[in-house]
């Protein structure tokens, strides 16, 4: 029972997905509320609600690992992503050219969230399981957003190499958002063709065990079967939502080393993850609404934590706001660098006093 208890606030994940399920079947007439819901009011609330960075005790802490509610409550996102997704193909398949309106830009930007936020983000905390449906459910939700490469670069590489100049994953002080985009996006993609390659070479495996060539054509795949079942219109809405989904996906990455990095050793070799390489947030909204994604610092230091027990250190930096404030600032250049750049310095005399 208290197992559940303790899952039962992170049900509030399911708001985002249904607001956009009531948005497609127009059961809310503005498709506009989820980005507004997601970035404006969410911010406000993560702001005014109080503010947490309290950790659960040793006891609760071994008791709530691989607990089944909070298990359960990931893998449901599944169904319910793939269920978003051809509910919006079937509603904008009889959509001409120019019923490419207003209306039909909010409902692919709140597909995109949900891509980016539970597709992306669920399948990150699922898979760093070993478990067989774990990673299955995983890729599956990685194949709606058109990014099952992140499972094999994320794990073996970005974990790996984060907070240094070998991670494209991780951002630089004064590197603006939209080049981090194309440095994060390309360079995560051919990193994990290469982990695919070394691992196929370590094993002494042919080409056909590379898990990069079956996913590139499972997703091809999917976005072929949704034109010709759909039409074009639906494929390019699906597409075009995927592509938001791991845009926001890499904002989130942007924000979560920005500035940090490990130090070199006298042997060549960089440092051990620890909590201070990741930047924090205790936003109590936030962290139900990612599955405490926002405690980012103690999830690199220990990747096989679960989420529900996630711990806050106060040697890590804190961010100054929400994730969802963070990404709307992180957008708007000017305003981040002012905002995190002070932030960072202001971490740094800390750690050196």
């Amino acid at each position: 029972m208290k197992k559940l208890m303790h899952a039962l606030p992170y049900t509030i994940g399911f708001l985002f997905p249904l607001i956009a399920l009531a948005t497609f079947w127009e059961v809310l007439h503005f498709s506009w509320v989820l980005p507004i819901v997601a970035f404006i009011i969410i911010p406000i609330l993560d702001q005014l609600l109080p503010y947490s960075d309290s950790n659960l005790s040793k006891e609760d802490t071994d008791y709530l690992q691989d607990s089944p509610f909070h298990t359960a409550l990931l893998m449901m996102m599944l169904p319910l992503q793939w269920l978003l997704i051809f509910t919006l193909c079937y509603q904008v398949s009889n959509f001409s050219y120019g019923d490419l309106n207003w209306h039909w830009a909010g409902m692919i930007f709140s597909m995109g969230i949900c891509c980016g936020t539970f597709g992306i983000n669920v399948a990150h905390e699922l898979g760093h399981r070993n478990d067989k449906l774990s990673q299955f459910c995983a890729k599956g939700l990685l194949l709606s957003s058109l990014y099952m490469h992140f499972i094999i670069e994320h794990n073996r590489g970005h974990h790996r190499h984060v907070a240094t100049d070998l991670d494209p994953a991780t951002s630089k002080k004064g590197q603006l958002v939209y080049h981090f985009w194309i440095q994060s996006t390309l360079g995560s993609f051919l990193s994990a063709w290469q982990l695919e390659q070394q691992r196929l070479t370590k094993k002494r495996l042919s080409w056909f065990h590379n898990e990069m060539i079956w996913m590139t054509l499972l997703q091809i795949s999917t976005i072929c079967f949704i034109g010709l079942f759909f039409g074009v219109v639906s494929m390019i809405s699906f597409v075009l939502a995927a592509t938001i989904g791991f845009l926001l996906l890499e904002t989130i990455n942007y924000i979560e080393h920005y500035g940090l990095q490990r130090s070199l050793r006298d042997n060549g070799k960089f440092e051990r993850v620890q909590p201070h390489h990741s930047w924090n947030c205790n936003r109590s909204i936030g962290r139900l609404l990612l599955f405490e994604l926002t405690r980012h610092s103690d999830h690199h230091a220990y990747a096989k934590r679960q989420f529900q027990t996630l711990r806050h250190f106060d040697t890590a930096p804190e961010l100054p706001a929400g994730y969802p404030a963070m990404i709307v600032l992180a957008l708007v250049p000017p305003l981040w660098f002012v905002v995190m750049d002070r932030q960072l310095e202001l971490y740094k005399s800390t750690v050196t006093c």
